[in-house]
This record gives C-alpha cells, sequence and structure tokens, in this order.
C-alpha cells in the first residue's frame, strides 16, 4: 500500500503530481478550486485542516503563498499586504509530529535543506529556484546553476498579463502551450496557475528521500 502524503496550499498540483511520481498517493487541501487537480482535493483553510486532520497521514507538503517575500512582489509596502503564513505553518507542521515538507521561495525566512532549480532535472532552460525546508534535517549539496543557452522564467503580471520572459526580452506568446509544458513539465495547468507552480520534478526527488526517511522511521 502507497504511503499517504497531505499537500497543503497545493493549487493545481505542480508539487503533487511530484510526489505521485515519487511514490505516495496524495490528498491536496486549498481554499480555491482547482479545475484540472489531479486527485482528491478538499476545498478548506490549509492551516485549519492541518492541524485537524495533518496526523492521519503519512506525510505532509506545505506550499504557503510566497508573495510576502517574492522579489515579484515588489516594494515593503506592497509585501505587506500579503500574508506571512511561514511560521505558521511549520508550527502547525511540527505539532501534527508527522514527518514534513516547506516550500518557498528564496530568501524566505526558512532553512533550505534543499535549493533546486530546473537545470537539475532536465529542465535546463527554466530558472526557477524554490527552496525546501524538512523536519529530518535532510542535507543536499546542489551543483552550480548552469542553463544552456537561453533561461525562462514563467511568471503572471496578473489575472490577464501573462509573459514568458529570456534574456532578450519578451518570448511571443504564440507557442505558449509548447513552451510552458517543456520548461515546466507541466501540461495540464491553465496560465495563471503555472506561474505559482512547482516543477514535479523538484517534489519526485525530495519525494523519493522522503520516502527513505519514513522507511528508516519505521524500521527504527
Amino acid at each position: 500500500m502507497k504511503r499517504l502524503l497531505l499537500d497543503l496550499f497545493c493549487g493545481a498540483g505542480g508539487a503533487s503530481v511530484g510526489y505521485h511520481q515519487a511514490g505516495f498517493d496524495v490528498v491536496g487541501v486549498d481554499l480555491t478550486v482547482r479545475q484540472g487537480y489531479p486527485f482528491q482535493m478538499i476545498q478548506a483553510d490549509a492551516l485549519w485542516f492541518g492541524a485537524a486532520h495533518g496526523r492521519h497521514f503519512d506525510a505532509i507538503h506545505a506550499s504557503p503563498p510566497c508573495q510576502h517575500y517574492s522579489v515579484a512582489t515588489g516594494n515593503p509596502d506592497k509585501k505587506a499586504k500579503h500574508p506571512d503564513l511561514l511560521a505558521p505553518t511549520r508550527q502547525m507542521l511540527t505539532d501534527t509530529g508527522r514527518p514534513w515538507v516547506i516550500e518557498n521561495v528564496p530568501r524566505a525566512p526558512m532553512r533550505p535543506d534543499f535549493k533546486l532549480c530546473g537545470c537539475m532535472f532536465g529542465l535546463p532552460h527554466l530558472k526557477r529556484e524554490r527552496w525546501f525546508e524538512t523536519s529530518w534535517n535532510a542535507f543536499d549539496l546542489r551543483q552550480p546553476c548552469y542553463h544552456v543557452g537561453r533561461s525562462i522564467a514563467v511568471v503572471s503580471g496578473g489575472i490577464q498579463t501573462w509573459e514568458i520572459r529570456d534574456g532578450w526580452g519578451r518570448i511571443p506568446a504564440g507557442p505558449l502551450q509548447e513552451l510552458r509544458s517543456r520548461a515546466m513539465g507541466i501540461d495540464w495547468m491553465k496560465r495563471n496557475d503555472l506561474a505559482l507552480a512547482i516543477p514535479p520534478a523538484y517534489t519526485e526527488y525530495i519525494g523519493t528521500q522522503l520516502i527513505d526517511h519514513l522507511t528508516a522511521m519505521e524500521a527504527a
């Protein structure tokens, strides 16, 4: 029987798919239901659900909103308008007693056990670093980023604004589906969801190590 992972703040399922590929069954929780989310999804407040039910899962992943720490948000006044949920999420996860992973953007106030980027996972054009903190103090010796040719960032400037940028400016919007599938390894999301997504390759990598950790816990 597969182990069961709870994905809090699951969005449209980028992280969920990666954990599934690593060998987990996944249940997602988010305030907003995304069409096309590929697993069972519960519409609820992630902090409340995790506190109430997290202990019933084998492991938990959480991606609290990143806008409070993201450089893309802009000046401090704009960042202050977005909730800072990182510390409350960490405390909630710790209280469950289950192994956990928190994901956020670079420079968020967290211990980056893993610093992952697209160039590490056969996504050579994707420049998208994300940090991951783990309850078991995982350690990863990362190679420096190396992007072949042009590197792109999948971003969104609002509900109607969508673009893929590279070092030479904007790429025309025509080949959007092909570009986003190739860059992110995701082909089921709407464009605004994709701008916030975690490439599945990242959490597949972490998920295999999480399974090793769970196996070691069971054997102890």
